[in-house]
Formats: C-alpha cells, sequence, structure tokens
C-alpha cells in the first residue's frame, strides 16, 4: 500500500463499533416484561429548570422481577418525576408514596409484544444506515486517494475489500443482537 495515502481503518472501525453500542443502549430501553433499571434510562425530568435524565434524581432498584423502585432524593421533584414516567410512553402507572415511586410492571401482550419486535427491528435498522454511512465514507476517501494519484488500483481494491469485510462482520452482529432481543421481546 503507498507510503503517502492511508485510510484510518481503525477510526473506521471505531464508529461503526459505536453504532452497536448505541444499538445496544436502545435495546436496553426496550421493555420485555422483565423490570429493568436501564428501561428508565430515556425518562428525562424537568428539573430545576433543565432537562434531566431521572437517575441524576433518584436512586432507581429492582427489588424483584416484576417492580422498579425509584427513590426521589428531593421530595419537591416526586411528582414531575411520576410526570415524566407516565409521559415516556412505557406503559407503567407509577405509584408514588413520597418519595417513592414504584412502578409495577404488567405482562406484555401478544400485540404489544409484536410492536416492540417492530421498534427493535427499527433500531436495527438505524444502526445498520449508521455502518453504511462510515462505510461510504471509507470508500469515498479511498475514490479521493485514486483520483489524487496517491493510491494505486491493487491499493484502492485492498482498502474496498478491507472496509467491506468489517461492514459485513458489524452487519451481522445488528442481525444477531436483533434476534437476541426479538426472541427476548416475544418470550412469554
Amino acid at each position: 500500500m503507498s507510503d503517502d495515502f492511508d485510510i484510518d481503518v481503525d477510526d473506521l472501525n471505531r464508529r461503526m463499533e459505536g453504532a452497536i453500542t448505541s444499538l445496544k443502549h436502545e435495546f436496553a430501553s426496550l421493555r420485555t416484561g422483565r423490570a429493568s433499571a436501564s428501561m428508565l434510562d430515556p425518562v428525562m425530568v424537568d428539573a430545576y429548570g433543565a432537562m434531566t435524565p431521572l437517575n441524576q434524581i433518584g436512586t432507581i432498584n429492582v427489588p424483584e422481577p416484576r417492580m422498579v423502585t425509584v427513590s426521589i432524593w428531593d421530595k419537591g421533584l416526586a411528582k414531575a418525576a411520576e410526570k415524566a414516567i407516565v409521559d415516556s410512553g412505557l406503559g407503567v402507572n407509577p405509584q408514588v408514596d413520597g418519595t417513592l415511586i414504584r412502578l409495577p410492571i404488567p405482562e406484555l401482550n401478544e400485540e404489544r409484544r409484536r410492536e416492540l419486535a417492530k421498534i427493535a427491528g427499527k433500531y436495527a435498522e438505524s444502526a445498520k444506515v449508521a455502518v453504511r454511512n462510515v462505510r461510504k465514507d471509507g470508500m469515498d476517501q479511498i475514490k479521493k486517494g485514486k483520483s489524487d494519484g496517491n493510491l494505486s488500483e491493487d491499493d484502492q481494491k485492498l482498502y474496498s475489500d478491507e472496509i467491506q469485510e468489517m461492514t459485513d462482520k458489524f452487519i451481522t452482529r445488528i442481525d444477531e443482537a436483533q434476534s437476541v432481543k426479538e426472541e427476548e421481546i416475544m418470550q412469554v
């Protein structure tokens, strides 16, 4: 490969890995019928005049398989936290007891399971698009190197194959993560 031209394959790999990390974070927020502290990660509360993550105004615990509790540190934020949970679309009904908010997790019905599986599919597709965009950036760098005369045909082919192989590997990982998550969602 040419000495005066170099594609940062590690950077492309890191960016594709970021798409996988983001996907796993989104999957963690999907409710599967089991209590999970991470299901409250996307909940933002209007606290002290700013939108604040729920986990920064209270302690989130999972005392039993079908219950999540949130112990709010400032009693004045309990109502705002309750409203944020209700408005989040998680499908849970908070029960407020002073500064303690209990979230009983109901069983998921078949229709809701299918809906969540579709949402998981959308998250996976977004991750695939992100990976493909990184691939496109890499391919654009190769084309630019070739048009500038810094990259031979052989080097162009080697870089293209390497980037495509990396892309295929990440797309496979996304597909595997999606099928695991859908299986988890559909499990009764």
